[in-house]
């Protein structure tokens, strides 16, 4: 019992160690790994290299998966570029896997040490997330060498050595078992590298082994696909397709396997290195057979996942329960969800109204515009709420919060008047001029819009979890937001200067663009306010004290 408890602890660790790296880099460079992705699906192998970078850094396949989903459901992003990103992301893990088996005890130290200082005294919130990320590495370490540590003795042991046997001489039950342990952890990274490290100990049959990994593949196509159900149906599709190729042709594998029963010895010559070797090339494998029927991949999976058929009377019904009025903090909690709703209702527009630039497209200017009106409603609707809430509760708390929420329906509704009238009116003022932004001027745009839209996303989480450090990571990132704007109006006065006509013509387009979305990003940013207000963390004004 002893043994499994050690050796369950150091899976764990290895499992949030994993999560720790993840969550450091998608909290300090977000945006520029949207950018990677985006700019490199230009070209299909350019696509599957900044996947597998993506992929890398991030050391999470499903979370590149996710990102790419965003993309391509919001019409960024062509669904045969973000198969072969998705194909590139699972290449990515593998070679994550190879790295961190390398055994590096004597690195634990000097990552804790750095990513501890970082963590605690550096300022930017870059510097910060990257000592969080190197505590992750380090803890990764640490864990593989308490799972080598735990299981020496396991070998000694009769029952598990034949347990462990006839998974050796079961591979089927083996591959599914490494599917379920994959999808469980949600991590196809860590299961592998449990996996190999057993394996490494003498504890798990080579045989054992491979078919785990394999599973693990199958299953780490499993997560993302759960995960992105409720996506629209382009971003479905590559999930679909990727699931199938990856999933599949790990089943391949396998039966080829059982059934040539081939020498693994030129794959390396210890069990942990065949196996770890036998996972890469199997995803290397993948990216270079299934490539360049990237496109075809898809058009298959479109045949496979088809748009959900609305249900008739199942209309959206508002969150404001009149009922509750007599119960101030769950109608303070209807509003609060209410608002969720309509901050989601701002977000969609955002998502979408950056295509338009490009291709305008009617029927989403007019969805846009549907949307800015159910804005309206519900603005209107969450101030009358509060305001009855008000009448019927002399508490501050309640008024205070009240207002709280008033203030951020107000925010959200000027954010979606700045999406719906400014934005949606520049872009047919670009169609209808023919004319376009110069390729710098789109590449700052769509930049400036990806920060935006992360913005909003993660002022969304704030609504809804209240939490401080969140709060505060965000109004940090209205100034780094402020910054950008002021630099990149700059470039594009500089560009004036030398007269390109790209940028002439489509000069106040431009700039009135830069200044719509720094407007929505601060719209979104107040949301954290009033949770630093209470904490202390606020200054009452930006003015410098008279000396």
């Amino acid at each position: 019992m002893l043994f499994l408890l050690q050796v369950a602890g150091a899976a764990a660790l290895l499992i949030w160690a994993v999560r720790l790296v993840r969550t450091g880099v998608e909290r300090g460079w977000s945006v520029e790994l949207r950018r990677l992705l985006r700019k490199g699906a230009e070209r299909r192998w350019m696509a599957a290299l900044s996947g597998t970078l993506a992929a890398i850094v991030l050391q999470s396949s499903t979370a590149v998966a996710i990102l790419t989903a965003n993309f391509v459901a919001a019409g960024t992003l062509a669904g045969a570029a973000g198969l072969a990103i998705l194909l590139g992301a699972d290449l990515g893990s593998a070679i994550v896997a190879q790295i961190l088996l390398t055994r590096a005890d004597w690195l634990v130290p000097l990552l804790l040490v750095a990513g501890v200082a970082m963590f605690l005294k550096a300022r930017g919130r870059s510097l910060r997330m990257a000592g969080r990320a190197l505590i992750g590495l380090a803890l990764i370490f640490a864990s593989l060498s308490m799972i080598r540590d735990a299981t020496e003795p396991l070998r000694e042991s009769p029952a598990l050595l034949a347990g462990m046997r006839y998974l050796g001489g079961d591979p089927l039950t083996a591959f599914v078992l490494g599917a379920l342990f994959a999808w469980a952890v949600h991590s196809s990274v860590a299961a592998v590298l449990l996996f190999v490290t057993l394996a490494a100990q003498g504890v798990l049959p080579v045989a054992a082994g491979i078919a785990m990994v394999l599973g693990a593949n199958l299953g780490g196509a499993v997560i993302a696909f759960v995960l992105t159900l409720g996506s629209q149906p382009p971003a479905r599709q590559i999930v679909v397709a990727n699931l199938v190729l990856r999933g599949g042709g790990a089943a391949l594998a396998l039966l080829a396997l059982s059934q040539a029963s081939p020498s693994l010895e030129i794959l390396g010559q210890t069990p942990a290195r065949q196996i770890i070797n036998l996972h890469l090339i199997f995803n290397l494998a993948l990216v270079l057979v299934v490539l360049p029927f990237a496109g075809p991949a898809v058009r298959i999976a479109a045949r496979w996942v088809a748009a959900p058929t609305p249900v008739a009377g199942l209309e959206r019904v508002s969150a404001l329960d009149p009922a509750a009025l007599s119960q101030p903090d769950r109608a303070l909690a209807c509003a609060q969800r209410e608002l969720l709703e309509m901050g989601g209702c701002v977000e969609a527009m955002l998502r979408v109204i950056v295509k338009l630039y490009d291709d305008w497209n009617e029927t989403v200017a007019s969805a846009i515009r549907d949307r800015e009106r159910d804005v309206d409603k519900m603005h209107i609707a969450i101030k009358l709420y509060l305001a009855k809430l008000q009448r019927h509760s002399e508490s501050e708390d309640v008024n205070r919060r009240g207002l709280e929420l008033a203030d951020m329906a107000v925010n959200l509704e000027s954010a979606g008047n700045a999406i719906a009238e400014t934005m949606l009116g520049l872009a047919r003022r670009l169609d209808r001029g023919g004319t376009k932004f110069s390729t710098r001027g789109r590449e700052e745009i769509e930049d400036f819009h990806d920060q935006v839209l992360a913005n909003a996303q993660a002022g969304l989480n704030v609504l809804m979890t209240q939490n401080p450090d969140t709060a505060r990571a965000l109004v940090e990132e209205k100034d780094r937001v402020r910054d950008l704007e002021t630099r990149l109006q700059r470039s594009h006065l500089e560009r004036l200067k030398q007269g390109l006509s790209e940028s002439i013509e489509t000069s106040n387009i431009h700039q009135e663009t830069l200044r719509a979305l720094k407007q929505v990003n601060s719209a979104f940013t107040m949301v954290a306010y009033p949770i630093l207000s209470e904490t202390g963390d606020l200054l009452a004004s930006r003015l410098n004290r008279p000396k």
